[in-house]
């Protein structure tokens, strides 16, 4: 069964991929890549849960990325600081513990998450996600501008240590 169903075109508006459109309450299977920059629709949470891989970019444009990320359990992205774009996560499963600051010996604002929380990264801030549950967290981040080269795929924390962009 393909995965992109067409749905009718409104006024002005051309016929676009959508992903998981969940008819019935089924949602077959969404193939993970980067479908950027054609317009695009997806049912986010779906995508985000069947994501496997640490990171995998979804769509990149000139202007944002969007990437879905897994988390182990224990484990975190790491920390780091995006001198000039902003982050916005928002987690679908699990739960963890965010730090952020100026300094990255001085992560000052710490806030308990999991699903449903959304996270705002202003660029210039020092940032770690811990997942500290029992299951994978499971997010999806929007980067703008990109921080990613379009069609990224990391299986792993260390392909995305080794290729640090």
């Amino acid at each position: 069964m393909d995965d992109i169903h067409k749905m009718p075109p409104g006024p002005g508006c051309p016929n676009i991929p959508v992903h998981n459109p969940g008819y019935c309450g089924q949602y077959p299977p969404i193939r993970l890549m980067d479908y950027g920059p054609n317009p695009f629709a997806v049912n986010i949470d779906a995508a985000t849960k069947q994501n496997n891989c640490y990171r995998i970019a979804l769509w990149t444009g000139k202007h944002l990325q969007l990437t879905l990320m897994s988390i182990n359990v224990g484990e975190d992205i790491g920390l780091e600081v995006h001198p000039n774009l902003d982050q916005f996560i928002r987690i679908e499963q699990g739960q963890g513990i965010i730090q952020m600051g100026d300094r990255k010996d001085r992560l000052d604002c710490r806030a308990c998450v999991g699903d449903g929380f959304a996270i705002i990264i202003p660029a210039g801030k020092w940032h770690n996600l811990t997942n500290t549950g029992n299951v994978p967290l499971k997010l999806y981040s929007i980067y703008a501008p990109p921080a990613h080269p379009h069609g990224t795929v990391q299986q792993t924390k260390a392909d995305a240590e080794e290729h640090h962009y």
